[in-house]
């Protein structure tokens, strides 16, 4: 647009100096006053283009800038999640750490039963192969010396059985918290059959 002002103010003086040409020396005046404009002219449209070229730039690093300060920005908010995801995690890493800790002190505890079964079970086993084969061939005896069949599944304090005898079966029924141990012995004895 100043451009096209220029070229106007240019036509302008151009026909002025057709009117003018009877006149040299006022026409040599006004060419060189025309030609100052221009230079002026000239050299404010470079300067004009220097300062628009400046801002330009700066506009140009003013938006590189803002673009790296966004940039920035959000590498701080992804640092910020980063270390936010950090604690917890950590948390949670603590807490699964403490979990395992008891985990592991129950597996110990619930292990030393285990011990103590295996141990138990040594014992029965121990007791199946050798004292109860024992107390079982001493029930044996027992019978074939007294012929009383005793009932075990009784309360302690009762003896409760069968004595077969050679003509007929006795029920045996004692309270011991009733009866003293040397009746019981007697009345055992009682049944027992003094002919070999």
């Amino acid at each position: 647009m100043l451009v096209n002002n220029f070229q106007d103010i240019q036509e302008s003086l151009d026909a002025l100096v057709d009117l003018t040409s009877s006149q040299p020396e006022i026409l040599t005046q006004m060419r060189a006053e025309q030609q100052t404009f221009y230079d002026r002219h000239v050299e404010t449209k470079e300067t004009v283009m220097q300062i628009l070229k400046d801002v330009t730039q700066q506009e140009e690093i003013m938006v590189h800038r803002l673009t790296d300060m966004k940039k920035k920005m959000l590498q701080e908010k992804e640092l910020e999640n980063l270390d936010d995801q950090l604690r917890q995690f950590t948390a949670k890493n603590q807490m699964l750490d403490s979990e395992l800790q008891f985990l592991q002190s129950e597996l110990e505890r619930l292990r030393s039963p285990d011990n103590e079964l295996t141990m138990l079970q040594n014992e029965v086993e121990e007791d199946t192969t050798e004292i109860i084969p024992s107390a079982i061939y001493v029930a044996k005896l027992n019978y074939l010396i007294t012929r009383i069949d005793w009932e075990y599944d009784t309360k302690p304090h009762i003896l409760k059985g069968v004595h077969y005898g050679p003509d007929v079966a006795t029920p045996i029924n004692i309270d011991t918290t009733v009866t003293s141990q040397s009746e019981i012995a007697d009345q055992l004895w009682s049944f027992v059959s003094d002919e070999w």
